[in-house]
């Protein structure tokens, strides 16, 4: 693990900061995120790796790229937000800085960066996040979209989707960290992401309404938070609807 994560990371999390590894010299099988962006054959295979291991035969590959989508930013945002948030360190993260090693099953095993990056305290939500947001996750949604026709916003979605429970764990950890709660509410509660150089602020992929339900728990009703946006993991072979999707039939006309 790299160093810097170690004190977050600890007992049972220490599985997601090892997700993040720094080296001079990448492994030999790990993968150019840049040459994910480049190759449409090169990406098109992973899909399909991950097609067969989710037992999916049809041609619309939209649910598998959803679901690789998930794994992919489940294994890449916590050390990174971690470290952008809690820390305020900002690892490089363009796709041009950044190597993926693949298991079998085209799940993401690990995360390669050559460089350590830089301390960034005081700065803003914007300049932390940016270069993963901006030279990383918008170029990879972008081909993964245009490539399985895909809606972008159910890849920004699934990105959402993974930043919520770190970034409230985060808060939790720092008993309410002023700076942390700014993030969350940039990155996942304001519609707007702020564009800098003195132009207008640009729509927040991140950002989309989220309906509470309520919900039978023991002896009494509780709100849930439904997800942003449906993962499409319904349309895959032998699966259903998850606990928190927008689209179940028994959400679809209920909540605020």
């Amino acid at each position: 693990m790299i160093p810097l994560l170690e004190p977050i990371f600890q007992g049972e999390l220490a599985p997601l900061g090892e997700k993040l590894q720094l080296a001079n010299t990448v492994p030999p099988d790990a993968v150019h995120v840049a040459d994910l962006l480049r190759s449409h054959e090169l990406l098109t295979e992973v899909l399909q790796r991950h097609a067969r291991f989710r037992k999916s035969t049809g041609h619309d590959l939209r649910p598998v790229a959803s679901a690789w989508c998930l794994g992919y930013v489940a294994a890449l945002l916590p050390p990174v937000a971690a470290a952008a948030s809690v820390l305020q360190h900002v690892f490089p993260m363009a796709a041009e800085q950044v190597w993926v090693r693949l298991d079998d099953d085209g799940f993401p095993a690990s995360f390669h960066i050559r460089e350590i990056g830089e301390a960034m305290h005081g700065t803003g939500t914007a300049q932390r996040y940016g270069p993963l947001l901006g030279r990383h996750l918008r170029p990879l949604f972008a081909t993964l979209s245009e490539l399985t026709r895909l809606a972008p916003k159910i890849l920004w979605g699934n990105a959402a989707r993974q930043l919520d429970p770190i970034l409230g764990q985060a808060l939790a950890l720092t008993g309410g960290s002023a700076s942390i709660a700014e993030d969350q509410a940039r990155l996942l509660h304001s519609p707007d992401w702020p564009s800098g150089h003195g132009s207008a602020p640009e729509p927040n992929p991140l950002f989309g309404r989220q309906r509470k339900v309520h919900r039978v728990d023991g002896d009494g009703r509780v709100v849930m938070r439904l997800h942003r946006q449906c993962c499409l993991h319904y349309l895959l072979p032998e699966e259903g609807y998850c606990g928190a999707c927008p689209l179940a039939p028994q959400h679809r006309n209920a909540g605020t």
